[in-house]
Formats: C-alpha cells, sequence, structure tokens
C-alpha cells in the first residue's frame, strides 16, 4: 500500500462526508479505540499508515470499502445494502449528538431512532499532554510485542534506582492505622505545619497555616487553582517552553494560554521584553517555573525581580512552581519569586515527589503568600474546590513533616561524585559531541532540551523524529512541541538513568542522527 495513495484517498473521503480531523477522535473515543488527532493528521499528511484495526474504523466511520481506503483499485462506495453515515445528529443547544457511525454502531434503538453516542467535551480539544501521548502510545504498543523500549520521556525516578529514604518508608508505615480516614480537607494539620515552616524557610511573605494546600500532586492543585480563577477569555502567561499541563489546565478552565518565549541564547532565561508585549486587559496572571521544566534553567533574582516588577506595574497575579526546588547544582542557590514579592498575591507550588524520590506516593502543596486582600473571593472558590474533592492522600500527608525535616539525601545526589550530577555532566557533554546537536547546561532538575539543527536533518515535524527514533532505536523521548515550544527542533530527554545506560543510548542517538533524513 502506498501511504501517499491512502493519504489522498483518506482526505478525498473526508471532504466528500464534510467530515474534520476532530470527528475522528471524537468517534473513535465513543468506541473504545485509542486515537488521538496526531494520530490522524499523521495518516492525513501520508507520513504513516495505521494498523488494520485502525484502517477497518477509517473506512467504517468513512462508510467505504476498506480495500479502497487502502490503495487497491476498487468502487469507493460500499454495496447498496450497507447503510451510509448519517449527518451528525444536533441537540438544541447545537452540540454533535451523533457523529457518523460505524457500520457496527448503525443499530436502531427500540424507538426506530439512531443510537445515542457521548462524545467527550468539546473543551479538551485545545488540551495536550505529549507527555502521555501518541508517541508513548506507540511505544506502549511496541512494548506489549515484547520489544525493549528505554524511557527517556519522563521524570519518574523510581525505574532507574532511585529509592525513597528508609526513614520515609519505615514513618509512613507505622502511622498507616491513624490514616483510615479523611483528614481536613487542606490536609493534615503536622503536614501543613512543616510545609509553612519550610515557607518561612524560603521567605514567603504573610504565611500561615490557613494558606498551606496538600494535593496529591501539585497537578491536582494546579488544576484546581486554575478551575478556581479563570473564566472565558481570561489570559495567562505561561513559558515556552512549559511544563504542559499548565497550558492545558489553562484551557480546560475556559481560559486562553498565552506563551512567553524564554530564551535558549541566554540560558533559557524569560524574554521579559516579549512577556510585556504579550499583556492585555484580559491578562489575570504570570506563570514562573523555576527551576524549569523541561530545560533544566535556573533563574537568578534579577530575572525574577524583572518579573514581578512587571506583575506589580499590571496587577497580576503570580504562580510560582518550584518543585525542583531542592535539586540544584553547581552550588547555586534557589529564590523564591514570592519572597520578592510581599505586596502582590502569589501562589507558590511544590512537593516531594521529585525531591524524595517519591513520584508515586502523590504528595504536593500549594502556599498562598502576599496581599492575600486582593484575593478574598478567589480564595473562597479555592476553598470551595478543596473541599469538594473531600482531601489529598492522608498515607502520603503523614510523611511530609519526616521528609521535610533532618537529613535531605537528595543532597548526596546533586555534588560532585553524586548521581544526577555526574549524569548531568556526561549527557551535557555527550549530546554536545554529536553533530548536528546543541545543548544549553542544565542548573537543576533532571532535564536536558537539546536542538536539533532542522536543515541538516530537514526535520519539519518533531513528533515524526521523535517516532522514528522510537522505531529505528527503542528510544523515547519527548518532542519539543510536547512542551509549546513553537519550532520543531528540540526534544527532551530525562538523565535519571545511570550513566552506562545514558551512554548506550547516546551512542545511538549518534548512530540514527548520522543518517537520519526526515
Amino acid at each position: 500500500m502506498s501511504e501517499a495513495s491512502f493519504a489522498s484517498r483518506l482526505n478525498s473521503a473526508m471532504s466528500l462526508r464534510h467530515m474534520k480531523q476532530v470527528d475522528f477522535v471524537r468517534a473513535a473515543n465513543g468506541s473504545g479505540i485509542r486515537l488521538g488527532k496526531s494520530h490522524i493528521s499523521q495518516y492525513a499528511s501520508g507520513k504513516t499508515t495505521p494498523r488494520p484495526d485502525i484502517m477497518r474504523f477509517l473506512a467504517d466511520t468513512l462508510n467505504v470499502r476498506e480495500d479502497w481506503l487502502s490503495g487497491e483499485d476498487v468502487p469507493m462506495e460500499r454495496e447498496s445494502a450497507e447503510p451510509k453515515p448519517e449527518s451528525p445528529r444536533r441537540t438544541a443547544d447545537g452540540s454533535t449528538l451523533n457523529l457518523h457511525a460505524s457500520v457496527s454502531e448503525s443499530a436502531s434503538s427500540p424507538k426506530g431512532h439512531p443510537m445515542r453516542r457521548f462524545n467527550k467535551s468539546t473543551k479538551l480539544d485545545n488540551v495536550l499532554y505529549d507527555v502521555r501521548g501518541p508517541v508513548v502510545d506507540e511505544a506502549a504498543r511496541m512494548e506489549a510485542t515484547g520489544t525493549h523500549v528505554l524511557k527517556l520521556n519522563i521524570g519518574n525516578p523510581a525505574p532507574f534506582g532511585f529509592r525513597t529514604p528508609d526513614e520515609v518508608i519505615y514513618d509512613m508505615a507505622h502511622q498507616l492505622p491513624e490514616c483510615e480516614g479523611y483528614s481536613a480537607s487542606k490536609g493534615l494539620f503536622s503536614a501543613r505545619k512543616a510545609i509553612m515552616q519550610y515557607a518561612q524557610l524560603k521567605n514567603l511573605p504573610n504565611v500561615s497555616i490557613e494558606d498551606i494546600y496538600t494535593g496529591n500532586g501539585v497537578s491536582e492543585l494546579i488544576n484546581l487553582s486554575m478551575s478556581a480563577l479563570l473564566d472565558n477569555g481570561d489570559e495567562v502567561l505561561i513559558p515556552s517552553p512549559d511544563y504542559p499541563l499548565w497550558t492545558a489546565c489553562v484551557n480546560l478552565a475556559g481560559g486562553t494560554a498565552v506563551h512567553y518565549l524564554c530564551d535558549e541564547q541566554s540560558e533559557w532565561y524569560p524574554d521579559i521584553d516579549d512577556m510585556r508585549s504579550k499583556i492585555t486587559d484580559k491578562t489575570k496572571a504570570i506563570v514562573v517555573i523555576n527551576p524549569n521544566n523541561p530545560t533544566g534553567a535556573l533563574y537568578p533574582k534579577e530575572v525574577l525581580q524583572q518579573i514581578v516588577d512587571l506583575a506589580r506595574e499590571h496587577q497580576l497575579m503570580i504562580f510560582s512552581d518550584e518543585i525542583y526546588d531542592r535539586l540544584v547544582m553547581d552550588g547555586l542557590q534557589h529564590i523564591s519569586i514570592a519572597s520578592l514579592a510581599p505586596d502582590l498575591f502569589c501562589v507558590t507550588f511544590s512537593g516531594l515527589s521529585k525531591s524524595h524520590m517519591i513520584a508515586g506516593y502523590r504528595v504536593g502543596w500549594m502556599v498562598l503568600s502576599g496581599n492575600k486582600n486582593v484575593a478574598k473571593d478567589y480564595i473562597e472558590g479555592i476553598n470551595m474546590l478543596t473541599n469538594m474533592r473531600i482531601c489529598s492522600n492522608v498515607p502520603a500527608q503523614s510523611i511530609v513533616q519526616t521528609a521535610l525535616g533532618g537529613h535531605q539525601s537528595v543532597n548526596d545526589y546533586i555534588v560532585p561524585g553524586g548521581r544526577i550530577y555526574e549524569q548531568r555532566d556526561y549527557i551535557y557533554n555527550a549530546l554536545n559531541s554529536i553533530p548536528g546537536v546543541t545543548a544549553v547546561k542544565p542548573k537543576a532538575a533532571f532535564y536536558i532540551f537539546p536542538k536539533l539543527d532542522v536543515k541538516k536533518f530537514n526535520i519539519s515535524d518533531d513528533e515524526q523524529f521523535a517516532l522514528d527514533l522510537l522505531h529505528d532505536e527503542r528510544i523515547l523521548i519527548t518532542r519539543g512541541g510536547g512542551f509549546n515550544w513553537h519550532e520543531p527542533d528540540h526534544f527532551r530527554i530525562v538523565y535519571l538513568p545511570r550513566i552506562e545506560v545514558l551512554k548506550d543510548a547516546t551512542v545511538k542517538l549518534t548512530e540514527f542522527l548520522s543518517y537520519y533524513r526526515q
């Protein structure tokens, strides 16, 4: 089968049936089939062809012959006995009730009406989370067939031998009998007290125990904080590249994510002029990710001060994602932006997933600080949503006090001789030694965001690059576009594996790029 022939026929049939790519995604969701917009885009552009089961689904949805769609010289239309797809049925408010039904789903209800189908919310149409997206789905399919895949796509410490400190496990085990019931919605007193004291050490102003909220990881709290704040059309400034959950949660809440550039030529620091140019009368807040994921950048005080000055000038809130604040190398110090803004309202996020290598325990927190008088109504909204989810994971909350007090085992990893430090140095040097690849040295976290010479490799689609690397070398990375980066010239590598594993991966990447042309 010719991919070009298939793509041509797919596009022709879509035009004839008045269908868009999103129609297939909705139909697949209603049929229990895993299919994303990126998959359809690959098919429609002729870059790849679907598996047999997906080919059948596409043919059924379009109501065309499968052998015609796959490129054979046969009529397009099915036999007359086969039902043709119905036009989408609309409810009174104009929403789609029933998309083009597949043959197997074209049965009528007892009253003779077409069967009702349930589609995902259109609020998800602009939500992207490619850290666990189509390329990851393809890797899972390959693993299901017995293929080993090296996963350099996600910051999950446990599979790479980073263990939870023994004291943390011991304390959780001994407190489990006391964690069978709900806690207060904001969290256990002991956990919140420890977090409050940590916030004081970071010089966050005007923080009491009532300003501390625990969550099932920072992810839950990001979603909650955006949902409590945004009305349709409200804008939030978010870095590009970003941790994509921020953009996804803003869009899901009805807001608009507006991306300000971070400058690779300046250690990936935020471009303040670009940030300023994107502020409008609809802008409510600025998001800062420091230390940054995916670049590993650490922002100095003078950069943070410029952001504070901008927020002060335009009366904006500041959301600061600081989950990696204890994974800082090279003798540098992390500064919480809220400590520079006592007159502004700030929300600071952190947790134990990375610093204590307990990603699966799901324990994070957010701290409200500064001028809370201007956010009384918003805080009521946060409290309402916090109460609605009852509480966060109580066993995980029980170890916060232990984790934040005493010896910080992560410090042994981030100094010369420590695993994260040495692996950071290795991957930085190895990537920069590959012709056509450059990378800025990370100062924190455990990610690096290398740049590809797109002219040398003729790259126009970073997702296709990630798929090709996966297929050829069994290495899974996350494309730059997955972090809302605007060009197809970057990808993120997690450098948690030991050096011998990273060495094998970079040897394979070097070999792959020696012949790869998209």
